[in-house]
């Protein structure tokens, strides 16, 4: 189980927040754009940012494992909202990965599907029960 993450109002912008693991000091916030001073990344922002970073653990773990010779991983992620054939609003994460090293097409393929089962995004591509109190 994760370390439980607190966020908490902080002075700086209309919505800049300290976010704080226990290990970790960051900033959340929202754009200037928004009304907010920009010192950190916004909450969707993170959310790509967790995809991103699981992905290329995933696949670091993974090529170690297959001892393959790969110099460097990358994650780009975007999202954006669309909807369906059935008029209902979905979310898109795209992922764009980015991988140095010398491997052949087989090898390349795989680590799509290895990608594919990095922990955040079987999270994300399931359904998910958020439970709230109020303190």
């Amino acid at each position: 189980m994760a370390s439980p993450v607190t966020v908490t109002e902080r002075p700086g912008g209309k919505y800049t927040l300290d976010v704080d693991n226990g290990r970790h000091k960051l900033y959340a916030d929202e754009p200037l754009n928004f009304g907010s001073a920009d010192l950190g990344p916004s909450p969707f922002e993170y959310l790509c940012a967790s995809l991103g970073s699981c992905t290329a653990i995933t696949l670091r773990m993974y090529a170690g494992r297959k001892n393959w010779e790969i110099d460097n991983i990358s994650v780009k992620v975007t999202h954006s909202q669309r909807k369906t054939e059935d008029n209902v609003l979905q979310t898109v994460f795209s992922r764009v990965l980015t991988v140095t090293g010398d491997l052949d097409e087989v090898a390349r393929g795989r680590l799509i599907e290895i990608a594919n089962k990095c922990p955040v995004h079987k999270m994300l591509e399931h359904g998910n029960l958020i439970e709230t109190t109020l303190a």
